[in-house]
């Protein structure tokens, strides 16, 4: 995965699935370009008309707290977001982040340093942030079981690899 280069959206504490993603449409759409159009609509209505692939979402503690809708997820991951970045989250969002192939990094010191509209860089082999201003904040690397999650495109792709190379079919 090594680097993701993005512009920021900045989002605050607790920023739950239902915000995310209205749980309204959780029956009803399934397309994965109408699940992307839904984006945090409620939350913020220019998000969906600016975010570009590859963009970076910072957000504070206990980001997708609530349900556990996979589409709070996968909908950034069909935006083709870069990454998610908050202090903390919710257990069930980050690992359906994961199953989504959508980093989801925690760092405790990014959300004050960035605005909306900043551009970083992120390393997640190195752990490091180079922030607009040059300076660097740093994070665990992702453990290698997860990069290679993440360099499969998600769980579903990183399971169809491992059984396709179990069994010859590479």
């Amino acid at each position: 995965m090594a680097i993701i280069k993005g512009k920021v959206f900045v989002y605050g504490h607790d920023v739950n699935t239902d915000v995310i993603f209205p749980g309204k449409y959780t029956y009803t759409v399934t397309d994965p370009k109408e699940i992307a159009s839904h984006a945090l609509e409620d939350e913020d209505p220019d998000f969906i008309k600016e975010v570009k692939p590859g963009d970076i979402i910072v957000a504070g503690k206990n980001f997708g707290c609530g349900s556990s809708r996979e589409q709070a997820a996968f909908c950034f991951k069909y935006l083709g977001m870069g990454a998610v970045i908050a202090e903390s989250y919710s257990r069930i969002y980050f690992r359906n982040c994961i199953n989504a192939g959508l980093p989801a990094l925690e760092i405790k010191n990014l959300l004050g340093k960035v605005k909306r509209g900043d551009v970083v860089e992120i390393n997640t082999e190195t752990g490091t942030v180079l922030l607009p201003d040059g300076s660097t904040v740093t994070f665990p690397p992702l453990p290698p079981e997860v990069d290679e999650i993440m360099q499969k495109g998600g769980l579903d792709e990183y399971i169809k690899a491992k059984l396709a190379a179990k069994n010859g079919n590479l």
